[in-house]
């Protein structure tokens, strides 16, 4: 005969074994998740230290950044290098500090003598309360500040331990402060880098030690897809768009990204039919056999610019040719062939046999001075089918051509110097070639596919 006491007691056994199978069920699903541990909890292994001189010990587990006067911000590295990712890790910061973690961030020797730049996760316990905002160390600056999201400003505890997650899924990065929605970027700047831990440069009259710590810093790098959270927020978006700083220096869009309004064809009174395309925000010339003036044709800007700055991402297809010229006048251009302007040459130097030509051999490799000045052998060129940003600098004559944030020639316009390169080179027929006081923007049509996006200008002031 079954008693109450030993159905109580089997009751207590299926019980037992109940939570067992639901604890077991729990640990079998977190074990599941393919996270990767970066820092073992005892040592810097896999970390190397670039910037400044702050320093960083172990304590109790985690990474402790201590603030160090007269140097300028420092970051321990990851070693290796990641694209697309899923982040998460906890931090301490003291009230008074300023911090942030790098990711797909990256140091060369020939940008700004291996400055770390890339995008930074912000660490922000003033009373502004940006903290998981995005921001781009060591080039453009602001990009996703938190000013419309109170939700997630409100979020951050001050003098406690904050939890941080971080997606990195191609254009698009995604953070959270405590479970809540921070910030949503979609960005095509950089693929690729290392994950920092920064120590922000501190004045003289800030107090030194000052300490923040990091923990628990793991890393998914398989099937983030399939771990990748939903957010409620709305993305901003950069392609084709001025970022904060842009908007405060002066920049303007040259192009909006969807339409033809402000260029038209070098030899036409509108935007060509046909050779060139206005798609998924890129401003692409067609393929056409590598031959000049196809269908299409060279396009200019309606305006004429003096003195300004001029960027642009382009992004080349295998052997392309294509070029950026600036001081056009279309009205003593109505010839066969392309425009005559200045040009910053666009080329895949190792498949296009201009690469080896020129007046001056070299001069016509990517971001030289077409036919007249050879751009910097150690230039930082992305791969084809990767995006490159040109930048021409031209104020009171001097010029200056930029890739990818370097700055790989410059010459004085109108000076004797100057001159004695056009008279030895084709450009000998054309009088006063590139000394107009304003002229027109043109990218050019030379027969490969090119594709162009985020072209901006700023009008220099005198």
């Amino acid at each position: 005969m079954t008693t109450k006491k030993t159905i109580f007691k089997k009751y207590q056994i299926f019980i037992l074994l109940f939570a067992m199978i639901i604890q077991s069920c729990s640990s079998t699903k977190k074990t599941d998740i393919p996270w990767i541990n970066l820092f073992d909890g005892e040592s810097l292994n896999g970390w190397t230290q670039k910037g400044g001189k702050a320093i960083y010990t172990i304590k109790d587990g985690a990474i402790v950044g201590s603030t160090v006067k007269n140097t300028p911000n420092s970051f321990m590295t990851s070693d290796k290098m990641y694209g697309d990712f899923i982040l998460e890790l906890e931090y301490k910061v003291d009230p008074s500090m300023n911090s942030g973690i790098q990711i797909r961030s990256n140091s060369f020797p020939n940008y700004q003598n291996g400055k770390v730049h890339g995008y930074q996760i912000e660490i922000d316990p003033s009373e502004r309360a940006w903290s998981a905002g995005i921001f781009d160390e060591g080039r453009r600056g602001w990009l996703n500040t938190l000013e419309n999201n109170t939700n997630a400003q409100k979020a951050f505890k001050q003098n406690d331990w904050n939890h941080y997650r971080i997606e990195a899924i191609k254009d698009t990065l995604k953070t959270w402060i405590n479970g809540v929605p921070a910030a949503y970027l979609i960005d095509g700047k950089t693929a690729s880098g290392f994950i920092g831990l920064q120590v922000h440069s501190i004045g003289k009259n800030s107090k030194e030690g000052t300490e923040i710590h990091w923990k628990n810093i793991k890393i998914i790098t398989d099937s983030i897809s399939k771990y990748a959270k939903k957010t409620p927020l709305s993305p901003v978006i950069t392609k084709n768009e001025l970022t904060i700083n842009e908007k405060k220096n002066g920049w303007q869009l040259l192009w909006d990204g969807k339409t033809s309004n402000g260029w038209r064809g070098a030899r036409l009174d509108n935007f060509p039919k046909s050779g060139w395309e206005i798609n998924n925000g890129e401003l692409t010339v067609l393929a056409s056999g590598g031959k000049e003036s196809n269908a299409g044709g060279d396009i200019v800007t309606k305006e004429l610019y003096g003195d300004f700055e001029l960027k642009v991402d382009f992004k080349l297809t295998e052997g392309a040719n294509s070029g950026i010229k600036y001081y056009v006048d279309t009205n003593i251009n109505k010839g066969p062939g392309s425009s005559i302007g200045l040009e910053y040459q666009i080329l895949d130097d190792a498949k296009h046999p201009d690469a080896k030509k020129g007046n001056h051999e070299g001069s016509r490799t990517i971001s030289s001075l077409y036919d007249l000045i050879k751009a910097d052998v150690n230039k930082p060129v992305k791969p084809i089918g990767e995006w490159n940003t040109a930048h021409i600098i031209s104020k009171n004559n001097h010029v200056e051509h930029w890739l990818n944030g370097v700055k790989v020639l410059e010459y004085e316009r109108k000076s004797e110097a100057y001159r004695k390169l056009v008279s030895e080179s084709k450009y000998v027929t054309w009088k006063n070639f590139g000394e107009a006081d304003k002229g027109q923007i043109l990218l050019q049509d030379h027969g490969d596919k090119v594709s162009f996006k985020n072209i901006k200008i700023k009008i220099a002031k005198n």
